[in-house]
């Protein structure tokens, strides 16, 4: 919206609106301020309709100690969750002011919507039941891998933009991998965005920590969808070129600065939850960003924590099922999956958990950045 000021009036001062970088940090403070500004009232509503929970939390069900529970159950319950609202509503409101809006942008924002649609709809039954059951495993599959699909279908219908379906790049190498394999490609967005999004969800088991990762893995695609979308510096640092990620840039910081508003109520001990409402649609919007810059693969390697949280309850369950199959009793790898709440079960407090997993955090962004040089 601020943009067309700059072609309004082609004259200072309105001209610094034209620079993807003024913009950026416009969005990222619009978001932040406005998180600020709008999280009581949004805290105080979800109160007052009772969207909170009243039920015990996962990872303290199934032979904790009962002095476990009990702390927990007073920590937790009550608290309003579905913050996400909060979240993609400042979202949205600064990239529509802020952004100059293309397909890139508008593909982002919208999938953004369905999949807090989705998280929505999980959430609600979530307090209406009051249990951590929510909506069936395969309906969330279902719509999640039809928003990919149609997202790769989109892409591979334009000219300008196939190829970032049909080539498949790794990071740390110069080259595609693969050309022109438009099914491979295909598979590979389905599960860039179906992956992200599950595992950013399974990561929200404590206070301030999917939230905390979220924003450090976006300033990792803060700065290289402003590589994408600069053909100079794309070129000397031998990225593929995609016209119009500059402005990825933008709802990247508009996603930062939104994540470190939300922290503010959502830090130990969190004033609200952001839900399945926040998490898949954060989790989405990094796949999506991912494939849009042509970089799917560096994904898992700046969204390490979530990797590795997703791995946990798929090596737990896998093992599980296999030992029970092969000794008629199924056995564990971890005390809890996700992973965090392996953790949580061998005693260390949840700040140092979700302090650590910072770290951890920052050595994958670190790495993936790095991923820029070594060429």
């Amino acid at each position: 919206m601020l943009y067309r000021l700059s072609e309004l009036f082609p004259f200072s001062p309105w001209t610094v609106f034209r620079y993807v970088t003024f913009r950026c940090a416009g969005a990222a403070v619009t978001a932040l301020l406005l998180s600020m500004w709008l999280g009581p009232s949004v805290i105080r509503w979800l109160r007052e309709i009772k969207f909170r929970q009243d039920y015990r939390p996962k990872d303290v069900r199934d032979g904790a100690p009962e002095s476990v529970v009990a702390a927990a159950d007073a920590a937790k319950r009550g608290t309003p969750t579905m913050g996400g609202i909060l979240i993609v509503l400042v979202l949205d409101l600064s990239v529509l002011l802020w952004a100059r809006w293309n397909a890139l942008v508008l593909l982002t924002v919208l999938s953004m919507i369905v999949l807090a649609g989705l998280g929505f709809y999980d959430d609600w039954l979530k307090v209406t039941k009051q249990n951590s059951q929510g909506a069936a495993s395969r309906v969330k599959f279902y719509v999640q891998i039809g928003l990919g699909l149609a997202i790769a279908v989109y892409l591979s219908q334009l000219p300008s933009t196939q190829s970032l379906v049909s080539d498949i790049h790794l990071p740390f190498m110069k080259h595609p991998l693969w050309v022109n394999v438009p099914i491979v490609g295909a598979l590979l967005t389905v599960l860039t965005i179906v992956g992200s999004s599950n595992a950013v969800n399974l990561t929200d088991g404590m206070d301030g920590l999917a939230t905390g990762c979220t924003l450090i893995a976006s300033l990792v695609f803060l700065v290289m969808t402003y590589i994408a979308g600069n053909a100079r510096l794309a070129n000397y640092l031998l990225l593929p070129i995609v016209p119009g990620a500059g402005e990825l840039t933008v709802v990247c910081a508009a996603l930062l600065g939104s994540c470190l508003g939300f922290l503010w109520f959502n830090c130990h001990p969190a004033e609200v939850f952001m839900g399945d409402t926040g998490s898949l649609a954060l989790g989405g919007a990094l796949g999506i960003m991912a494939v849009l810059i042509h970089q799917p693969l560096i994904l898992p390697v700046a969204g390490g924590v979530f990797v590795a949280e997703a791995l946990s309850v798929m090596l737990q369950v896998g093992w599980f099922k296999y030992t029970r199959i092969r000794h008629g009793q199924g056995r564990r790898i971890f005390l809890m999956s996700p992973l965090h709440h392996h953790f949580r079960k061998k005693g260390w407090p949840e700040s140092k958990i979700v302090t650590r997993f910072y770290i951890a955090g920052f050595l994958c962004a670190i790495v993936a950045l790095s991923s820029l040089k070594v060429r």
